[in-house]
């Protein structure tokens, strides 16, 4: 079950992203779903598990992403969002430069389900839609269900979310060092370097997992379909190394393509192992 925030993504891919006051055309132009849970929910689905995405979705807007995200089934909570993201990726090498509100004035109901939580293998949380978040994780503790945050950066939520929290998957612009995050109450702490290797703590034992070196074209939503394989791994009950290692290895696979055909390369990619 991903629980936060969807997007919808308008990516255009350029041959370099323009300065101040200037104007570029677009190599190509896509309009697709994205933000934090939802490719998380995308790449669960993709790689051939049922993906629950509890979100915010309203309007034209919202109609649009709900069904583009099939087949995950998407819960949508109150009727503010989708945001809306301007997305440039560079042709050469797959950066990207991403303007996006997120979920910043979005009204929500903050009623959970406990059944739906109950029923999860495992809970992602990406901290955005923050009360939603909090009490999907409140119903994930006592159901005992594991809880893996997606810590890109930190928002006022977290002081109360991290308690409840089993993995924290930190990016290495995270302003919490490991330390601070064990401290904070959770066990297992993960972070991500870009293209450098994977470490993680643990009890105090540490260890890490190189990244797949492939050729790049895109890395927008890299880091969610990370988390979205990291999420399956755990509920699947891998040991760390091995679970970092799969978010590692279906992470290249997104990276080696574009916001046009990742999840049904990622499927094929599924299917031929």
């Amino acid at each position: 079950m991903c629980v936060g925030l969807t997007t919808v993504d308008v990516s255009q891919r350029v041959a370099e992203f323009p300065v101040p006051g200037q104007k570029v055309q677009s190599l190509g132009v896509h309009l697709a779903p994205g933000g934090p849970a939802a490719n998380a929910a995308r790449a669960v689905a993709a790689l051939g598990h049922r993906a629950v995405l509890l979100t915010a979705l309203g309007g034209e807007l919202g109609d649009f992403a709900r069904a583009r995200l099939h087949p995950v089934d998407v819960r949508s909570v109150g009727r503010s969002g989708p945001a809306l993201s301007m997305v440039a990726v560079r042709e050469r090498d797959g950066e990207r430069t991403v303007i996006s509100r997120n979920a910043a004035g979005f009204d929500v109901d903050v009623t959970v389900d406990p059944a739906l939580v109950e029923a999860a293998d495992v809970v992602l949380v990406d901290g955005h839609l923050g009360p939603l978040a909090l009490q999907a994780a409140r119903h994930a503790r006592r159901a005992g269900v594991p809880v893996v945050l997606d810590a890109g950066s930190w928002k006022p939520v977290l002081d109360d979310l991290l308690p409840l929290v089993d993995v924290a998957a930190c990016s290495a612009a995270f302003e919490l060092s490991e330390a601070e995050v064990h401290a904070r109450g959770v066990p297992l702490v993960i972070r991500t370097h870009g293209p450098r290797p994977v470490t993680w703590s643990r009890g105090g034992v540490t260890g890490s997992q190189p990244v797949p070196v492939v050729r790049t074209r895109d890395t927008n939503g890299a880091g969610d379909v990370w988390h979205g394989a990291l999420a399956v791994a755990v509920a699947e009950g891998l040991a760390v190394d091995d679970a970092v290692r799969s978010a590692n290895e279906v992470a290249a696979v997104r990276v080696r393509h574009t916001a046009w055909d990742w999840v049904e390369e990622l499927g094929r990619w599924r299917d031929s192992g």
